[in-house]
C-alpha cells in the first residue's frame, strides 16, 4: 500500500508539472493571428486604437504587434495608419495553394472517414455548362445499376453536382450561360426550361445542398455539396448516387449529413474559412 502511495504521489508530481495544452500556447503569437484575421476580414480601416479595442489588448502591445508585422511585410501601414495586409502573405499563399490538390483531399478524406451506405461518390469541376468528372467511387453494393467514369462530361443543369455550382452563381449570370437554351433533357425528369432551373437553385439555395433526381439516368438519385478554396470559391462539388426506390428517409439524412461533413472538411483543407461562411449565412 505504501508502494502503491509513493507511486501516485509520483505521477502526481510529474502530472503538475507537464504544462497543459493551454500552456503551451504563446500569447503573443495567438494576439499576432487575432489581428491578422481581423484585417482580413474586416472592410474598414482599422487603425491602433481601433486594433487594440476590437482585439482587448492594450494600445502599446497593438503597436508592437502591428510594428513587427509591418517590418516583416506582413502588414502594410496607409497613409491615414490605418493596416492592410502586406505580400509577405501572399509567398504563403501561393506555397500553400502549391501543395494541396482538391483529388488528394478527397480520397484521403473517403478512405479515412466516409459513410455513404452503398452510394456511389463522385467529385467534379464545372466547365462552362457542363461538369466533368475528376474522381469515381462506384457503389459496390448497386453494381450495374448505373456508373460514373472519370473524365465523363454531363450537363451542368441536370446534375447534383452542376447545380451546386450553380447555386453559388448570381442568377443573371446563370441566364447569361443558357441564353441559347438548356440542353437536351436526359430523361423526362430533366428540368425542361431556365425559369424552372431558376426556381430548382433558389430552393436549393435554402436547403444548403442540389440534388437530381432522377434528371440524369432513370431510377438514379443524387445529393451534392459544394467545396470551396482558400477564397471561398467553388472550386469542385462532390455528390452521393443512389437508387432512389431504395432510399428510405434515414438513409437519406445520413447521406447528406455526411456529405456536408465531407465537403465543409475538404474546403477546410483547401483554405477555405467555413466560419466567414456560416457567419454570413445567419
Amino acid at each position: 500500500m505504501d508502494k502503491l502511495k509513493k507511486l501516485t504521489s509520483q505521477k502526481e508530481k510529474v502530472d503538475n508539472q507537464r504544462p497543459s495544452e493551454s500552456r503551451r500556447l504563446v500569447p503573443a503569437l495567438s494576439r499576432t493571428i487575432q489581428i491578422m484575421d481581423l484585417i482580413c476580414s474586416s472592410d474598414e480601416r482599422l487603425t491602433i486604437s481601433e486594433i487594440s479595442r476590437r482585439v482587448g489588448i492594450p494600445k502599446s502591445t497593438a503597436y508592437g504587434i502591428c510594428a513587427t508585422l509591418v517590418e516583416h511585410e506582413m502588414l502594410m501601414r496607409r497613409d491615414d495608419q490605418s493596416f492592410r495586409i502586406g505580400p509577405h502573405v501572399m509567398r504563403w499563399s501561393n506555397a500553400f495553394s502549391r501543395s494541396i490538390d482538391v483529388m488528394d483531399e478527397f480520397i484521403a478524406i473517403w478512405d479515412s472517414d466516409s459513410d455513404f451506405p452503398g452510394a456511389t461518390i463522385t467529385l467534379s469541376v464545372r466547365d462552362g455548362a457542363d461538369v466533368v468528372y475528376l474522381a469515381v467511387r462506384n457503389s459496390e453494393k448497386y453494381q450495374g445499376f448505373f456508373s460514373f467514369s472519370v473524365g465523363a462530361r454531363l450537363p451542368a443543369a441536370f446534375t447534383a453536382t452542376g447545380k451546386a455550382f450553380l447555386m453559388q452563381m448570381r442568377e443573371s449570370d446563370v441566364r447569361r450561360l443558357y441564353a441559347d437554351g438548356l440542353p437536351e433533357p436526359l430523361t423526362p425528369a430533366s428540368v425542361q426550361s431556365l425559369d424552372a432551373l431558376m426556381e430548382e437553385l433558389n430552393q436549393f439555395k435554402k436547403l444548403g445542398y442540389s440534388i437530381d433526381n432522377e434528371q440524369v439516368s432513370d431510377g438514379m438519385r443524387c445529393y451534392a455539396k459544394i467545396v470551396l478554396d482558400s477564397q471561398n470559391m467553388p472550386v469542385a462539388g462532390i455528390a452521393a448516387s443512389i437508387p432512389a426506390d431504395a432510399l428510405t428517409s434515414e438513409e437519406e439524412r445520413k447521406i447528406v449529413t455526411s456529405l456536408e461533413a465531407m465537403a465543409e472538411k475538404i474546403s477546410r483543407r483547401m483554405g477555405a474559412d467555413i466560419r466567414a461562411i456560416h457567419t454570413s449565412s445567419r
